[in-house]
């Protein structure tokens, strides 16, 4: 076995620094063997991750940083990679750039060649400049920056080799003395808008000597765009575009969800007949409550995620993803909010906790908070299949039902966002008041997704980490249903006292007591609320599935509902507080109970006073 060479005892430490999108985590991955996600947007990786590998004896530690422009820090990404580059000392430094607009990537570079750090240069996406016919001399490269520079194709896994063995030989060499820790001041060619702005003007300089390209070798992208981005196509667009990939979702859930529904409730038989000598009580807790409410969120949930996160990965590798912020910038600057936040909306799309998380790629505080607050007026993945239902039910009968659920699936969908924009600038102009930042947004190239590496990505990175999460809060959940169910008080269980309780108020909004009981007990997780409400109408004491569609609009409809409840149910299913572990999420982003409360009335107001306006004006006329 080759003996493991080390550093002082330890691995080599190597950062891989860059801009954003220019195919750090894509390298990382390479190198590290791991699955970081990678994405083709700015702002993917805020916090930074690492991984090891051996090459030639060499232990070798990687630390792929958050993507930054300059070592001076604007956002808290940005900060952390300037740190780290900074103050923890790494052995060398791999900044990586892109080949199809080197100068933005050189700047970086020299101002870490400028701190004194063992530096390669790794000019990535060699093969996208090759489609543009951009041609770069590294030699000449190399010889300005005085630094080795290797050529890439991270995606394709060229030149890895190379970066390897060079990286090998800059290790060997003898090291400069190390820096001390530096401060943001202190840094030699960030530290002043002077010294930048030179480091600019020596990036452009040494790129018009080095690169050569021809004048329209963005054309093909640029045609694209004048239609993806247009006045007058890009909306239209983005509106067709979010339709088809709701109705894909919708017609490919069905039947795998039936079909996990029907599996389960055979292996729930089965575990009932083998738990016959058990007392009832515990088998009611076992299989009634836990296993029940854990197996229709696996089976509701599962198939949509499947279909919605690689579509969604799917845009995002392509690069349409940020064409989508760029579309929505200009709104949410007029709702003196950050561009964005149109991301962590999106993002918000699959998992409202996903989407708070996100939060953090803005950089002014007061956006990144309002971005929190109202990430939750969008639906997360959980609430679309109580909105395909009740618009199946009693919207979308007949022919043509799939692409009617489309429809207005994607109508409710826009009003989420339409109220995103109207409660942030309201809390823009009240408690949150400030002006809206600018920031620079990136456009990749459009790309060829990675079909298999998407689903891999989407199933493992998105799709089993909601689930999971998900699942956690599902299980503890079952047990309280089936306790509140089947604890009785005077005859009644005690959900059927709360539902009676809030019948009036129910009804002032177009409800019942019965659907705000079961919003309250699917506080866990979204995906449990419309099967907490069949089951008290149908005075059960254990989730029930029902056959379709059919079944559910003749059990909802024996209990007094009409389109308006149908339409009222789903307005507050756009409209309320956040699931538990998206409200866990907040507390833990913003550090504050009160904010986190906030996040949880903001919606519920809206969907309150909308619900009621629309009950009073169908009574009225």
């Amino acid at each position: 076995m080759q003996e493991q060479i080390s550093h002082e005892g330890k691995p080599y430490m190597i950062a891989l620094a860059g801009n954003p999108n220019a195919g750090k985590s894509t390298l990382f991955n390479i190198l590290t063997g791991m699955r970081q996600h990678t994405g083709n947007w700015a702002g993917k990786t805020v916090e930074s991750a690492s991984g090891k590998c051996s090459y030639n004896g060499m232990e070798l530690l990687f630390a792929d940083l958050p993507g930054i422009y300059s070592l001076t820090s604007h956002s808290a990404e940005e900060k952390a990679a300037r740190d780290f580059i900074c103050n923890e000392n790494p052995d060398a430094v791999i900044a990586v750039c892109d080949s199809t607009c080197l100068e933005r990537g050189l700047v970086l570079a020299l101002q870490i060649k400028a701190m004194g750090k063992p530096l390669i240069l790794c000019a990535g996406l060699k093969d996208e400049a090759e489609k543009q016919k951009i041609y770069i001399d590294h030699e000449k490269l190399s010889e300005l920056l005085g630094a080795p520079v290797i050529s890439i194709s991270a995606r394709k896994k060229e030149g890895i080799d190379t970066l390897l063995r060079c990286l090998e030989n800059v290790l060997g060499e003898e090291k400069l003395p190390e820096t001390e820790n530096k401060t943001e001041a202190e840094l030699p060619v960030s530290g002043t808008c002077e010294n930048t702005v030179k480091t600019v003007e020596l990036a452009e300089k040494i790129c018009s000597i080095v690169v050569s390209k021809p004048e329209n070798c963005d054309e093909k992208s640029r045609r694209v765009d004048r239609i993806v981005l247009g006045k007058y196509t890009g909306f239209p667009l983005l509106f067709l575009l979010l339709g088809l990939v709701l109705w894909i979702t919708i017609v490919g859930a069905n039947y795998p969800s039936a079909l996990l529904q029907k599996g389960f409730s055979v292996l729930g038989n089965f575990l009932c007949e083998h738990m016959a000598n058990m007392p009832s009580w515990l088998c009611g807790i076992l299989i009634d409550g836990i296993y029940n409410v854990l197996t229709w969120v696996i089976a509701v949930m599962l198939p949509p995620m499947a279909i919605f996160f690689p579509l969604f990965t799917l845009l995002e590798d392509s690069g349409f993803l940020p064409r989508i912020a760029f579309l929505l910038d200009k709104r949410f600057q007029c709702a003196g909010a950050c561009g964005k936040q149109a991301l962590t909306m999106c993002m918000g799309f699959g998992c409202n906790a996903a989407g708070v998380t996100g939060c953090r790629i803005i950089n002014s505080p007061r956006e990144r908070l309002i971005a929190v607050l109202t990430n939750s007026f969008v639906p997360c993945n959980g609430r679309f299949g109580t909105l395909i239902a009740l618009i199946t039910a009693f919207f979308a009968q007949g022919a043509g039902g799939s692409f009617v659920s489309a429809f207005y699936l994607t109508l409710l969908i826009l009003s989420g966002v339409l109220l995103t924009l109207a409660v942030s600038k309201l809390l823009s102009v009240t408690i949150l008041k400030g002006v809206s930042s600018a920031f620079t947004l990136e456009m990749p190239p459009y790309r060829k997704p990675q079909i298999l590496k998407v689903l891999l990505r989407s199933l493992l990175d998105r799709t089993l980490f909601v689930l999971g999460r998900a699942c956690v809060v599902a299980a503890p959940a079952g047990l309280l249903l089936w306790a509140f169910s089947n604890i009785k008080i005077d005859g009644s269980s005690i959900l059927a006292i709360v539902s009676h309780f809030l019948d009036g108020f129910g009804h002032f909004m177009g409800l019942d007591g019965t659907i705000l009981t079961a919003f309250i007990m699917g506080f866990p997780a979204n995906e449990i609320v419309m099967p907490i409400a069949v089951m008290l109408y149908q005075s059960e004491s254990v989730l029930t599935e029902t056959a379709g569609t059919e079944e559910l609009f003749t059990i909802l409809s024996a209990n007094g509902w009409t389109w308006v409840t149908a339409l009222c149910t789903m307005i507050f299913m756009m409209f309320h507080f956040p699931c538990s572990t998206t409200c866990l999420t907040i507390k833990k982003e913003t550090g504050s109970l009160k904010y986190t409360l906030l996040a949880m009335a903001l919606p519920t107001v809206c969907g309150i006073l909308i619900c009621s306006a629309v009950s009073c004006i169908y009574r009225l006329f």
